[in-house]
């Protein structure tokens, strides 16, 4: 699921706006997307018609809250990041609470960002509430989009970690190499990934962690695309790559047990879930990065990256 520019609009400017967040609480035009431990709810029985719910702000009694923005209507959208436990929220029959893992693409463009900012925040708003740097508490500003330490005065943001995601294909363009992480048990392939340490750059993590996962030296790399990934604050950095050969591929045998050259019908094969592997699913840049590999060769009959 990479994501795509969309009409929704953050209302940044209304974030130093005192008391907006109060103010939007009693406005009855406003919408509230609720987030309880990484879910949200939705709307729709059918899981390829859900939508994410939008409630008025009365309907949620307890909760943490921050502005989101606006919906492509112009009205304000609030996030209420619900405490983990109890019931605060009644949940009607044709409802139910999902993960971005459980509603992979069956979202619309608006829902599907709309969803990852407000997991994202409300991951912070949950996680964050001490001051990292003295241990001091803090109180949220900015409409909950900064906090300050009551103790230190030092301001924090919600961070994100930049993460890179690689699809390496063979010289010829004719296979897509692909690892297991040992966390999958050998039952799934997917890119191989990894954070970049400080002080590094994009390009280097890229040549890096394909150096120790696989062993594999890369003669050629381009970006393609990048996905906020909300577990908990990674943006992912998709790439494209050629490797110099094929030859002396090795999982490291820690994070990564096997790692294996994938022919096109191979891939095509596993996308349609008729094996010889599982491959990640359809919310996941990883699954569009191999994709995008497999009908570049379909479209063009060569390799992607020049």
């Amino acid at each position: 699921m990479t994501m795509r520019r969309t009409s929704l609009d953050r209302a940044a400017e209304l974030r130093t706006e005192p008391g907006v967040v109060d103010r939007l609480r009693g406005d009855e035009t406003a919408r509230v997307i609720a987030v309880r431990d990484g879910r949200v709810r939705i709307a729709g029985a059918d899981l390829s018609e859900a939508e994410l719910l939008r409630v008025p702000p009365s309907e949620i009694p307890d909760a943490t809250w921050a502005l989101l923005g606006r919906d492509a209507e112009g009205l304000p959208l609030l996030l209420a990041s619900l405490p983990p436990e109890g019931d605060s929220v009644d949940t009607a029959p044709d409802e139910t609470w999902l993960g971005l893992r459980d509603l992979g693409a069956n979202l619309g463009a608006e829902d599907s960002e709309l969803l990852i900012e407000a997991l994202a925040l409300a991951g912070w708003l949950r996680d964050a509430p001490f001051c990292p740097r003295c241990g001091g508490g803090t109180e949220l500003r900015q409409a909950g989009w900064s906090r300050r330490c009551l103790v230190c005065g030092r301001e924090h943001f919600p961070r994100t970690d930049p993460a890179v995601i690689v699809a390496v294909e063979s010289p010829d363009g004719e296979r897509l190499l692909l690892g297991a992480n040992a966390n999958w048990g050998g039952r799934m392939y997917s890119c191989f990934a990894g954070f970049t340490e400080a002080g590094e750059s994009l390009e280097s993590t890229v040549h890096r962690e394909l150096a120790e996962e696989s062993g594999v030296r890369l003669s050629s790399l381009r970006y393609v695309s990048s996905q906020p990934w909300p577990f908990p604050r990674s943006l992912m950095l998709g790439f494209r790559a050629v490797a110099v050969d094929e030859h002396g591929v090795r999982p490291d045998g820690d994070e990564i047990i096997d790692v294996r050259w994938f022919t096109r019908a191979e891939i095509a094969s596993a996308l349609a879930g008729e094996g010889p592997v599982g491959l990640p699913g359809p919310a996941s840049i990883a699954r569009a990065l191999i994709v995008s590999w497999l009908e570049d060769q379909h479209e063009t009959g060569r390799s992607g990256p020049q």
